[in-house]
């Protein structure tokens, strides 16, 4: 799941990076914080730095953090230390370990994750099983669109640079939708943050 080598990469220069839109950020936090009860078990793909998992930290029972990038890992551990949260794990590991048992988790989050996976629907369905009865998916997603030609070249150009990860998918908030309504889902929430790059923002319960 992701290009765990790119990422490595880039690490050290991503946790420095300050965020690109504060407050899309934080209302996507807000928004997820709404649907985490304060004692659940929570898993976070992609979870990067981990910064997002501490932010959350105070809402959840228990969060675990996995990243295919050992370097991501590295430095959201590095975090965790100066945080002290005790609720907190990161794991180098992708959705398909075998170690998360089916109904494992009460909420799964996958935060700019699902436009660069190649097996979408697959982990999508994964996640389905990880979910507890009544668990919920929650994700936020660039969709620009099938088309995007200008995006596409450029992101050629930066792929052949070493400056971007393989794999892109180009689809509409519709075609995520309908992707995770086939894997299983109900859709209760949507929400565009930020509007450029139009990134998706969609809570889905497990049917």
């Amino acid at each position: 799941m992701g290009d765990g080598a790119f990422w490595d990469r880039v690490a050290r220069r991503y946790a420095a990076r300050p965020v690109r839109d504060a407050a899309a950020y934080e209302t996507t936090l807000e928004r997820t914080a709404a649907h985490l009860t304060g004692a659940q078990d929570v898993l976070e793909l992609g979870c990067g730095t981990g910064a997002t998992a501490l932010r959350l930290a105070a809402h959840v029972g228990r969060l675990t953090g996995c990243d295919t990038s050992s370097e991501m890992i590295q430095i959201a551990g590095e975090r965790l230390a100066e945080d002290g949260a005790q609720n907190v794990v990161f794991r180098r590991c992708d959705a398909f370990d075998p170690t998360f048992e089916p109904e494992s988790f009460d909420a799964v989050l996958a935060f700019n994750l699902l436009h660069l996976l190649e097996d979408r629907l697959a982990t999508l369905e994964r996640v389905r099983v990880m979910l507890r009865p009544g668990g919920v998916l929650i994700s936020k997603t660039i969709c620009i669109g099938r088309g995007a030609l200008h995006f596409r070249l450029l992101l050629g150009a930066l792929r052949l640079a070493g400056l971007a990860p393989g794999g892109f998918g180009f689809m509409t908030p519709q075609d995520l939708e309908a992707q995770i309504t086939a894997a299983g889902f109900e859709i209760v929430e949507t929400g565009t943050y930020p509007a450029r790059p139009p990134a998706r923002f969609i809570v889905a319960r497990k049917r």
